[in-house]
C-alpha cells in the first residue's frame, strides 16, 4: 500500500492512501456509464429534432454540438469539483498534487490531454502498466502533471491532530492564547489526552499550572475545563485569522 503525506495549513501531517488500479478502473467505468447515458439522451433528443427539421445536416450539427461537452467531461469535472469526477466522488477519491499544494487548472489539462496515450490509443495498456509499475500509482498524465489520485476515506481523526471542533458561535476566553505555537498546542493536547485516559489528575494539574504560567493568567477554572478551553481558543483564533 502506497501513502502520500500532505502537510495542512495547521502544520498537521496527514497520510492518505494512494488509490490502486482496481479502484481507478471502477471509477472510470462509472464515468463511462454516465457518458453512455448522456449519449442515449442526446440521441433521443436529436432524433426528436429530426421530426422538426427537414435538413439532416442541421440535426447532425446540433447533435455534434450537444456531444461536445462529453469530450471534455473529465477535464470540466476535475476543474469544477476539485479533482473529482462523478466516478471518483462515488469511489471517494480525488486528484491532488504530490506536494499537497492546490492543483492548477493547467495540470488538469495535461492529465486530460495524456488520456489519449494512457487510455485511448492503446486501449488503456499504457495507463495500466504505468500505474502498476509506478511507486505512486501514477499514469503518464499524473507523472507529467505532478499529480496523484488519493483516497478520501480519511482514517485520521480530529483527536489525532491539534485541531478542535469549534462552533461558529463560540466565544473565546483567553485572547493571549495565540502566543502559543502549533508545537506547544500539539504537546498540550497529547499530554491532556493521555492524562484523561489514565485518570492522571496530578499530571493534568501540572499541565494547567504550566500553561497558566505561560499565558500569565489565573483563570480559576478546573484543570480539565481550562485545558479544553485553551485548545478551543487557539483553534478559534488560528482558524479565523
Amino acid at each position: 500500500m502506497s501513502n502520500l503525506s500532505v502537510n495542512t495549513t495547521q502544520n498537521v501531517n496527514l497520510d492518505y492512501k494512494i488509490v490502486g488500479l482496481g479502484e481507478r478502473i471502477v471509477a472510470f467505468l462509472i464515468d463511462g456509464f454516465v457518458l453512455y447515458m448522456y449519449i442515449i439522451l442526446v440521441n433521443a433528443i436529436t432524433s426528436a429534432m429530426g421530426l422538426v427539421f427537414d435538413d439532416d445536416w442541421t440535426v447532425f450539427g446540433l447533435r455534434a454540438l450537444i456531444f461536445l461537452p462529453a469530450m471534455f467531461y473529465t477535464l470540466i469535472c476535475h476543474i469544477l469539483f476539485q479533482g473529482r469526477t462523478l466516478g471518483k466522488y462515488i469511489m471517494k477519491m480525488r486528484v491532488v498534487k504530490i506536494d499537497g499544494s492546490p492543483v492548477h487548472w493547467s495540470s488538469y489539462i495535461v492529465r486530460w490531454m495524456l488520456r489519449l496515450v494512457d487510455i485511448w490509443l492503446f486501449l488503456g495498456a499504457v495507463g495500466i502498466l504505468s500505474i502498476l509499475f509506478s511507486d505512486k500509482k501514477q499514469r503518464l498524465g499524473d507523472a507529467a502533471s505532478g499529480t496523484v489520485v488519493i483516497s478520501t476515506k480519511q482514517k485520521t481523526k480530529i483527536t489525532h491532530t491539534i485541531l478542535e471542533e469549534v462552533k461558529d458561535d463560540y466565544t473565546p476566553v483567553f485572547v493571549n492564547v495565540t502566543q502559543l505555537e502549533d508545537k506547544d498546542i500539539r504537546l498540550i493536547k497529547e499530554t491532556f489526552l493521555i492524562a484523561k485516559q489514565t485518570a492522571d489528575y496530578k499530571t493534568m494539574k501540572q499541565l494547567r499550572l504550566k500553561v497558566e504560567s505561560i499565558l500569565g493568567t489565573n483563570s480559576g477554572l478546573y484543570d480539565r475545563e481550562f485545558i479544553d478551553t485553551v485548545l478551543k481558543d487557539y483553534n478559534y483564533y488560528t482558524q479565523n485569522m
